[in-house]
């Protein structure tokens, strides 16, 4: 897996799936930016590939559906009898980039309570919007907020993530502690861009100790990324699950 391969295409509807995920079994997915890549982070292993211009400024977004279109979509969706295990908000970058984002979980919500109350709602994110307006009460409406945290430090979030240059990390671990309820995603690399050396892991699992999630996930990719990367080894991903458990954290390999 240390060679190029190709990207996954990213996903051209509002409503995808129902999927088959490693950790949410059968998702169906909502995707506010079919039209576009539209993330805050550019990072190194993503499954879709490079994100060209990162945005996190109200005049960055463009081509985002409407509340009134999810709703419709996923109201389509349900009645047409489809089974799943969770709606997630996920698809072609960072969902809480949407100006409208509590607005539209909160219209999903009503909708899986009414269509499909056994479902449970997810969120993949970045984190980098914690400090929006709306966005952590938005979080307590979900049953599985997933934020992703893949460094401990500065330099090792710059290489990894390659944030827009108005997210520092410093904010992103503030505004983690102050999340309720939330699981951190972790995704552990190796090769030409590492986050997984001895310092790097003493210097996240401190943070997660100031954290305090609900639970930490910690993986390595299985999809396509960037010429040089290679997964890390189960047995060091059994290690960071148990020094976390050692501190109290519930932690999971995925």
């Amino acid at each position: 897996m240390g060679g190029k391969m190709d990207k996954i295409d990213s996903h051209s509807e509002i409503i995808y799936g129902p999927i088959i995920s490693r950790s949410l079994g059968k998702s169906l997915g909502i995707n506010f930016s079919p039209s576009t890549k539209t993330c805050s982070f550019d990072c190194v292993y993503c499954q879709y590939g490079r994100a060209g211009a990162k945005h996190f400024l109200p005049s960055d977004l463009c081509g985002l559906a409407l509340p009134e279109q999810i709703s419709e979509a996923l109201a389509d969706k349900l009645k047409s009898g489809i089974k799943c295990d969770h709606i997630t908000f996920s698809g072609n970058g960072e969902v809480t980039l949407h100006p409208q984002f509590k607005e539209i979980v909160r219209v999903v919500k009503n909708l899986r309570n009414r269509l499909a109350p056994d479902t449970k709602l997810v969120l993949l994110s970045n984190g980098s919007t914690l400090a929006w307006k709306g966005v952590l009460e938005a979080l307590e409406w979900l049953d599985l907020p997933i934020i992703k945290l893949d460094a401990g430090d500065q330099e090792t979030f710059q290489k990894i993530n390659r944030p827009h240059s108005l997210v520092k990390f410093e904010d992103l671990i503030f505004n983690l502690k102050k999340a309720k309820g939330i699981t951190v995603q972790t995704m552990l690399t190796g090769g030409t861009v590492e986050n997984s050396s001895e310092d790097n892991l003493k210097s996240w699992l401190t943070r997660m100790k100031e954290i305090r999630p609900r639970a930490v996930r910690v993986c390595s990719f299985a999809r396509p990324a960037e010429e040089g990367l290679r997964p890390v080894q189960k047995k060091k991903l059994d290690w960071v699950v148990t020094k976390l458990k050692e501190a109290g954290i519930k932690a999971e390999v995925y």
